[in-house]
């Protein structure tokens, strides 16, 4: 931002061609369009981008913009814990702009990206109405697509009303997939593993008896929860769709 001068309004372009990655803008002046540009065969009709500021980001407003119309993502300053925005990528554009300052103090601006294709059931769900439980269809593709599939019992949760996140802590029997070691063997060595996903607060997640089949994606180096029936109720989806020969994946359900 020092290159520019403050009165001068420019406005600079960036292209990004990751599906993820960060942007920081140091001393903000004038404003940035950002331009998702990614890598990939997907349409951009088939993609979310979801951005989640830093804790200190500072100095410019966020807005989706769109044919020169605007709309406030993240206003300057708000920068609370676990807040995360998404929209399609046929909505629009990412234009950051700078906020007037008194002073030449340093301030940052900055926020995490991610993109994430909509045909996958378990993203459609998360992104649509997190708390409703997913139908047999659903489940029957996460456990197949998802980013951890895993058989388990809920050992605690933890609520953080400040992130508007619960933490559940889960005691897995039967790992079926995991991405980025969301769940390590627990020290005991009994063949168990242990591990953490997280959901939105307003679902009121809490402690329960039995089994579940946990299921979710990892999103900005967390792992978010998507669906996640009693065991049971699993077992019997999946029988019912092999019988019909409907099963898209094959998984142990014993």
């Amino acid at each position: 931002g020092l290159t520019h001068e403050a009165h001068r309004k420019e406005v600079e372009q960036v292209y990004l061609r990751c599906a993820a990655g960060a942007v920081e803008w140091m001393y903000p002046t004038g404003a940035l369009i950002v331009n998702l540009r990614p890598n990939t065969f997907s349409p951009a009709r088939h993609l979310t981008v979801c951005i989640r500021p830093f804790t200190d980001s500072s100095g410019a407003n966020i807005y989706l913009e769109k044919t020169g119309e605007l709309r406030l993502l993240v206003p300057d300053g708000d920068g609370r814990p676990g807040r995360v925005q998404c929209f399609g990528l046929e909505q629009g554009g990412l234009f950051v702009e700078a906020t007037p300052q008194q002073d030449i103090s340093r301030r940052t601006t900055g926020f995490q990206y991610e993109l994430i294709r909509r045909h996958r059931a378990s993203d459609l769900h998360e992104l649509s109405a997190p708390c409703r439980p997913c139908s047999d269809t659903e489940v029957l593709l996460a456990v197949c697509t998802s980013d951890f599939a895993v058989r388990g019992s809920i050992q605690q949760v933890t609520h953080e009303p400040e992130r508007q996140d619960s933490a559940i802590h889960l005691r897995v029997s039967r790992l079926y997939r995991q991405k980025s070691r969301v769940f390590e063997p627990v020290p005991e060595g009994d063949g168990h593993w242990q591990g953490r996903v997280r959901t939105l607060l307003e679902c009121g997640v809490r402690p329960g008896h039995g089994d579940f089949l946990f299921t979710g994606h990892m999103h900005f180096g967390e792992a978010r929860l998507g669906c996640a029936p009693r065991f049971k109720d699993f077992q019997r989806m999946y029988r019912d769709a092999q019988e019909r020969g409907l099963n898209p994946c094959e998984v142990g359900t014993d």
